[in-house]
C-alpha cells in the first residue's frame, strides 16, 4: 500500500509505512505533528479508513472512537518512537495497545468474486482493535528491529523495512533518498 503525502512544501511524494498501523501515524498527531492532523472529526475517521490498506467504504464512529483513535495513535507514536532509537517502551503505550486490541476486530468476508472484504457495519473500535492488533504483530514479530524512522534530515517518518536485505534507510527514495543523493553529489563537486 503506497500513500500519497502531500507536505508543506508542496512536493507530493509516496510512502510505504509496511504496517497499517505505521500508515495510521500518517494522520497526524500531537506536538511537531500537530500540523499534518487529519482527525477532526468522527467523519474524518471513516475517510481515513477508506483511502488506507484496509479500504473501508463505511465506518460507523462516533466523538468517542475519534479520542480513542488519537488516543492509540499517541501510544503508537511512543511505541514507534521507542523502537527505532532502542528504548524500552513506556508501560501506558503498551497498555493503550493493549486494550484498543482487546475489542472485537474487523470480521473478514469474501464477495462473490472471491475477493476479501469487510463485513459490515463496521464501528469505530473495530477499526481500532484491528490498527492496534497489527501493531502487536509488528512490535512482537519478525519485524520488530525492521521498524525505522527516515535517515532523511528532518523527517519523522516511520516505516518498516521489508526488503529482503534489510537496508532501507529512507521513507521514500523520491524524496528523502533523492534529497540525500543530491547534497552528496553537490558536497563531491565542492
Amino acid at each position: 500500500m503506497t500513500l500519497t503525502l502531500h507536505p508543506r512544501d508542496g512536493a507530493s511524494f509516496r510512502f510505504d509505512p509496511g504496517a497499517l498501523c505505521l500508515e495510521f501515524l500518517v494522520s497526524g498527531g500531537v506536538g511537531v505533528y500537530a500540523h499534518y492532523e487529519t482527525l477532526h472529526e468522527p467523519a474524518d475517521l471513516a475517510r481515513w479508513a477508506a483511502a488506507s490498506r484496509l479500504r473501508l467504504e463505511r465506518v460507523d464512529g462516533t466523538p468517542d472512537d475519534l479520542a480513542r483513535a488519537k488516543s492509540l495513535r499517541a501510544a503508537l507514536w511512543g511505541l514507534a518512537g521507542d523502537r527505532t532509537h532502542g528504548r524500552t517502551p513506556r508501560q501506558a503505550d503498551v497498555d493503550a495497545v493493549n486494550e484498543a486490541a482487546a475489542a472485537a476486530p474487523l470480521t473478514p468476508a469474501m464477495t462473490v468474486g472471491g475477493l476479501r472484504s469487510w463485513a459490515t457495519p463496521v464501528t469505530g473500535a473495530q477499526l481500532l482493535a484491528t490498527i492496534a492488533r497489527d501493531a502487536i504483530e509488528l512490535f512482537t514479530g519478525p519485524y520488530a528491529d525492521r521498524v525505522r524512522e527516515c535517515a532523511g534530515d528532518n523527517c519523522a517518518l516511520i516505516f518498516v523495512d521489508t526488503s529482503r536485505p534489510g537496508s532501507r534507510r529512507w521513507c521514500s527514495m523520491e524524496r528523502c533518498g533523492n534529497r540525500h543523493k543530491v547534497r552528496a553529489h553537490r558536497s563531491r563537486e565542492e
